[in-house]
């Protein structure tokens, strides 16, 4: 690796020991937060359509990595979120099915808490991101995970594009789809999707907190406030009796 000069000889092999430095400060964080007594959570998405193939593939290496974060890293409960590679949302038709299917594996053989992360294409304001929402909120609780994390509106790559509401219908979703049979649940996502998929090509961008919101009273627009109520008339012609 180095000659009597210390000096590097080699490119490859200086990433090589670049690379053994960040894993070491990690492993050197994660054992000062378990010494502390902190809660973790380890993060991972895999990408359907990516190194991993398609969904059985996919759904493998979602499952592995969840229990990696356990095993490897002592972590408390693990974030996933398959995130669909062309689209780069989490609420494709194929991600829906790979979070699905980890999540209802993992669940059925280990008592881990699993949460699941929130990539809507749409943005604020529109019916179709918090269709999108409801809809993953739908497939998370049918399927066994217990936290759920966003809603991380427009893909969650725009600023200021993430409000309270899209956090309240993934509340409501999930409370009501709580309980409810998979087959049931499963046609209900099956409509849903149908719905808005059509529409990843060209997602409606949305309207940025202050635009639909009250800043001075954190409160949501007269307009958001119709759109939210048309989003909850949609889920319920689709079979989720939403109460709010």
């Amino acid at each position: 690796m180095v000659n009597a000069g210390h000096r590097i000889t080699d490119a490859h092999e200086c990433s090589q020991l670049n690379e053994l430095k960040i894993d070491m400060v990690g492993l050197n964080m994660l054992a000062g937060w378990t010494t502390n007594g902190d809660t973790i959570m380890i993060e991972q998405m895999p990408i359907f359509g990516g190194y991993t193939g398609g969904l059985e593939e996919t759904a493998i290496s979602d499952v592995a990595t969840t229990l990696g974060s356990f095993a490897l890293f002592n972590g408390n409960f693990h974030l996933d979120g398959p995130i669909h590679i062309r689209w780069n949302v989490t609420t494709a038709r194929e991600t829906l099915q790979v979070a699905a299917h980890a999540a209802a594996a993992i669940d059925a053989n280990t008592d881990l808490l699993l949460a699941n992360q929130y990539y809507p294409g749409a943005g604020p304001c529109t019916e179709m991101c918090l269709l999108e929402t409801a809809t993953q909120a739908i497939n998370d609780t049918g399927s066994g995970r217990e936290l759920l994390s966003g809603s991380a509106a427009a893909k969650g790559v725009v600023q200021d594009k993430t409000t309270g509401m899209e956090a309240r219908v993934m509340g409501e979703a999930a409370r009501t789809a709580a309980g409810m049979k998979v087959s049931d649940l499963n046609e209900i996502i099956g409509k849903l999707v149908s719905i808005y998929e059509k529409d990843f090509v060209s997602p409606p961008g949305g309207k940025s907190f202050r635009e639909c919101y009250d800043v001075k009273t954190v409160k949501p627009t007269a307009e958001y406030l119709g759109v939210y109520d048309k989003a909850i008339s949609t889920l319920r012609d689709c079979g989720l009796d939403i109460k709010h």
